[in-house]
């Protein structure tokens, strides 16, 4: 959780008309997301929902859904960490990498693909919502968002693999693991009937793959051949 806290350190108050505030304190892991009066710690809710999934989805579930602090204060840091990751990789030259990337050409490559991360975050829970019905599940945004936000964790903090190119391909076994937090997570979050969770899952990750797919382009474009 290095790369969390290095977030953590780095970052500043938010705070948009008093209605949400992401501020670290004490330069550790105490990074809280405060909304509407409710806090959470980044760090505490990463580790739960990682190690302990069926027990924290519940808690999920029953927590009051704001869409903007859970994207802003918890999906957009995460999110920073594999296009972070890979900035430094190119620019200092990661582990197993011999070419450095100029820096604006590295610059570029990771905003691009934080844009188009934050960006499938926000497709696929419209998908997710979208697809509820379909599987016997209740519509609702924001629990689309909370589970798609919370089952793309792994993904997001295996990012920090992307320091040693060798490694990044690891990454694979985090976004399986993130298959299954999904599987776990729609019955909670969409109120599908568990015996549907497997294809109401399937569906979901085929529309995920294609939005890797579009992520994959979208940065290759913007990352020089060497």
């Amino acid at each position: 959780f290095f790369a969390i806290d290095f977030i953590a350190n780095s970052a500043r108050c938010i705070c948009t008309r008093g209605t949400f505030c992401l501020k670290f304190k004490n330069f550790g892991t105490h990074a809280y997301i405060a909304s509407q009066g409710e806090t959470m710690n980044l760090v505490q809710r990463v580790q739960d929902i990682l190690l302990k999934p069926k027990e924290t989805w519940p808690v999920i579930a029953a927590e009051p859904g704001y869409a903007k602090s859970l994207f802003m204060g918890y999906v957009a840091v995460l999110a920073s960490i594999p296009p972070l990751a890979s900035f430094v990789s190119m620019v200092l030259g990661g582990l197993g990498m011999y070419t450095r990337v100029p820096l604006l050409s590295s610059l570029v490559a990771a905003v691009v693909a934080y844009a188009v991360s934050l960006g499938m975050v926000l497709l696929l829970g419209f998908w997710v919502d979208k697809l509820a019905p379909s599987f016997g599940g209740t519509r609702n945004p924001v629990n689309a968002l909370k589970v798609v936000a919370y089952a793309m964790t792994p993904g997001f903090v295996a990012g920090v693999l992307n320091l040693v190119p060798s490694l990044s391909v690891l990454g694979t076994l985090a976004g399986l693991y993130g298959i299954y937090l999904l599987y776990l997570g729609l019955p909670v979050l969409m109120r599908c009937p568990p015996g549907k969770a497997a294809g109401y899952t399937t569906v979901v990750t085929i529309g995920g793959i294609a939005a890797g797919m579009v992520v994959g382009t979208a940065v290759a474009l913007f990352t020089p051949s060497f």
